[in-house]
This record gives C-alpha cells, structure tokens and sequence, in this order.
C-alpha cells in the first residue's frame, strides 16, 4: 500500500495563542511568548523563563467530573487542540461513534502528577488520599487514554515517547499507519506540561537561558550571543487522514504529509550529531521524492543552544547549501514546547503554508560562524510556500524529519 496521507484538522494551545488565528499573527508579527515565572526562582530554579501558556477552563458541559480529575495539565492542553482539530477536519461525535480513528501523541513525562502523589503519601501515608484519578494522571499515556476515551477513538491507541522528537514521531507513525492501509483517520500531536515541577531537572544541567531582563529576547536560536533554550509547553493537535478517504467526506485538505526520516545518533545521550540530522533529513526528502531544491522553507529545531545549534547548521548547509530554502526557529517566539515542539511545528508551517509567508528567527543579532552559511531570515518574508521540513532532535539521539506539502 502507498495511500496519500492528508491533514484535514489542526488545533493549538500555547503561548502564542489558544487558536489557529491568533497563533498565526502571533508568527506573522514575531511576537514572543515568552515572559519571567517568579514562582520559579522562588522554587529554586536558576533561570525563571518560560512560555506562557493559558490554563485552560475545562467545565461540567464540556466533561463531567469523574473524566476531568484523571486529567492532569498538559492533557487539559491536548483536549482542547484535539476539539479544535476535530472541528476544523469536520469530524463530531455522530462520525466517531460510527467510524474507527486512532490516536498516537508525542509526550514523556507526566511530573506534577507523581509529585504530588509522593507529597500526599509523605504526609498522610495513607493510599485512600490520592483519590481516584491520580493513577490515570501519573502515567506517561495519560493523553491518549484520555483523548481516546473522551472521544471513543477505538483504532490503534498508543504514545510517543522520544524525547524533544516525541510529537514529530507520532505524526510519522500516523502517516505510516495511513500510508501502509491500517488505518483511514488517526489523532496525532505533541503535549507538554509547564508547570514548576516538569523541567527543573533541565534547569539543574544549566540548559536555560539565564536573560531575565530581557524575557522576550532570552531564546535566539542560531544568535551567536545565546546563553540556553526557553522552557515552554501546551499542545497540538492534527487529523491525519488517508486522502482518498478524506475527499469522500468532502473535508478541506490542509496539506499533505509526504516524507517521514527518522535515524539515531548511537553516541552520547545529550550530545547532538549533524550526520544524525542528516540522515534524518535526507530520509524525509526520498520518503517524500523531493530534492533539496523543491523545499521552501526549513523549520528548524534550533533551541537556542550552542552545540544542538551548530550541528543542525552544520547539517543543513550540507544538504541545503545554495538552495533556496528559508530557515528559521520558531522556538525563537515560543521557547522549547519540548514532547509537543515536533507538533505545534507542523501547526505553525502549516500556517505559514496557508498564508503565504515564512516566520521570523527573532533575535537574530550576530549569526555565529555555523549559522552565516544557512538561509536564515530575521524578518518575516511574504512567500508561497508549497513544501516544508520540519526537523525535530532529542537527547538519547532520537531524530525525527517530516515533509508537508501543499496540495494544488
């Protein structure tokens, strides 16, 4: 089998707004996400940066209770992207109940949860007071045995976890489930949790950009001057869909998914690799049969760190070099969305797509030697944009590449 796989759903929550429109100026404008968590510093973090992402307002007519309390942040923040996708790709309940889609997310921690189970155990040790829902809170699924219970998803049912490469990976595994006749419709995406407890192990290896004065110019992906990455999260979410079957239903196609690569660096478990990126990349252009030539834009996975900058630099001036290809890090504006980057990423190329135009690399002020011989652009450019690549890299060596593509 070598079925078409389409996008005909996109939703999103994160510091750049809670909706398509809103996320799409956001990246238009270059406006930045970003803001200073006192609360953090109180905790002991050294750095108290981080994306700001609404906590949402999940009420009794959405879902009852009994299913809201097994639902921790980060949960809460793919429901409403899945709403948004469902809506947008023209699917309700009447089509969930009478037909089957799957659902695959990217994510690797559930952290406030498990803290809290172990305050309560400390303090009262007694098991009856974590209350019903913390189980289903603790465990790395909580999203899709969320997702997939709350809207009768019956098809495969499983998730990702693979690092930053986590929400790009399930987007790649629903488009081989598609492409490959397993399934017709799968719910794909990338969720991450932002609250106190979730990242301040990456805060202890000194990861974070310490530029507190400056909340909004902290994360500059390839910027010679970079001190570490922004924390960030939320979700998205993405209605993968066998084409045949979506022109059927008559649904609005949004793009196409067209090439998946994936590879391993086999090294170090924090250390980046450019011929990792490479392979990754060059698997994604042959799944899709393009040559670098045909790519408009690159995003980027350029997480304002110096090594995992300039190796990804590295490796795309070996494949894109005098290409025309644009490049830019939309982590710039939203800090590192982490499990859900290798998601929310294909959300924002698919706005860029739609619109026309390819997003800033915002604080861009001194390219460093790696990064001056790639096609970055510090500015918004308005642009047809036909086919994308979005690269995703996380610490073990996961790596992850997906080409999209506009269907004419």
């Amino acid at each position: 089998m070598n079925n078409r796989v389409v996008i005909t759903g996109a939703g999103i929550w994160s510091c750049l707004g809670n909706d398509l429109e809103t996320v799409k100026n956001s990246l238009y404008n270059g406006k930045s996400g970003i803001a200073l968590c006192p609360e953090r510093l109180e905790y002991g973090y050294r750095s108290g940066l981080s994306g700001i992402v609404e906590q949402p307002v999940i009420t009794k007519q959405m879902l009852d209770r009994h299913t809201r309390v097994g639902m921790p942040e980060h949960t809460q923040y793919a429901y409403m992207a899945a709403r948004q996708a469902f809506a947008q790709a023209g699917i309700d309940g009447e089509y969930l109940n009478s037909n089957e889609a799957d659902c695959i997310f990217g994510s690797d921690s559930s952290a406030k949860p498990v803290i809290e189970t172990f305050k309560t155990m400390e303090a009262e040790h007694d098991t009856a007071m974590l209350g019903y829902g913390m189980v289903f809170q603790a465990m790395n699924s909580t999203v899709t045995m969320n997702l997939s219970t709350i809207f009768h998803l019956r098809g495969v049912n499983f998730t990702v976890s693979a690092a930053c490469a986590s929400g790009s990976h399930s987007i790649g595994l629903g488009y081989m489930m598609i492409k490959q006749g397993l399934q017709d419709m799968v719910l794909c995406g990338g969720a991450q949790e932002t609250n106190q407890y979730s990242v301040a192990s990456f805060d202890a290896l000194g990861a974070f950009s310490v530029r507190m004065d400056e909340p909004t110019k902290a994360s500059r992906p390839f910027d010679r001057d970079r001190d570490g990455l922004v924390p960030s999260g939320g979700a998205a979410a993405l209605v993968l869909e066998n084409y045949e079957h979506a022109v059927k239903r008559g649904a609005t196609i949004l793009a196409e998914v067209s090439g998946y690569g994936f590879s391993g660096n086999g090294a170090e478990i924090s250390k980046p690799s450019d011929e990792g990126c490479a392979v990754a990349m060059l698997r994604a252009l042959k799944d899709a049969g393009l040559q670098p030539s045909q790519i408009d834009y690159i995003n980027a996975h350029a997480t304002s760190t110096p090594q995992g900058d300039m190796y990804e630099a590295m490796a795309i001036n070996k494949l894109f070099g005098g290409c025309k290809a644009l490049v830019s890090s939309t982590k710039s504006m939203t800090g590192h969305e982490c499990w859900m980057a290798g998601a929310s990423e294909i959300v924002y190329s698919i706005l860029m797509m739609q619109h026309n135009f390819v997003a800033p690399n915002i604080n861009l002020e001194n390219r460093d030697e790696y990064s001056e011989k790639i096609n970055l652009t510090s500015q918004t450019v308005d642009t047809e944009v036909n086919a994308v690549l979005s690269n995703s890299f996380g610490f073990g060596g996961t790596n992850s590449a997906l080409v999209i593509k506009k269907v004419k």
